[in-house]
């Protein structure tokens, strides 16, 4: 088998697995850093096989600084985008804020 048969490769920071939307990174970091099994992986992302789960971790092993910096880029896109959003939250995030610094400032003048 071919890797065009376990994968899509959209772009260079978009590979998903063939016949789903999920990315390559989803199941890596489920592997490198969480720890998880084949078997694991596959029983949470029950629409990918087994072994599409085992071809993701062989095209990681056999591209492991390629593929290590896929992730990395990754990582650091999403560490890019909870930052914005902090910094830039939607009009209910604000409102949010507000009522629970509210209530901590309710609980320190009350001496709880």
């Amino acid at each position: 088998m071919q890797l065009e048969d376990y994968f899509n490769f959209l772009a260079p920071d978009d590979i998903r697995i063939k016949g789903s939307r999920i990315g390559i990174e989803t199941i890596l970091y489920e592997y490198i850093y969480r720890s998880r099994t084949p078997e694991e992986i596959a029983q949470t992302y029950t629409s990918l096989s087994l072994e599409q789960v085992y071809a993701t971790i062989l095209y990681y092993l056999h591209n492991k600084e390629t593929v290590s910096d896929y992730i990395t880029d990754w990582l650091e896109w999403g560490h890019q985008q909870r930052k914005a959003q902090y910094l830039n939250p939607s009009p209910g995030i604000v409102r949010l804020r507000k009522i629970k610094q509210e209530k901590e400032a309710t609980k320190q003048g009350s001496g709880a």
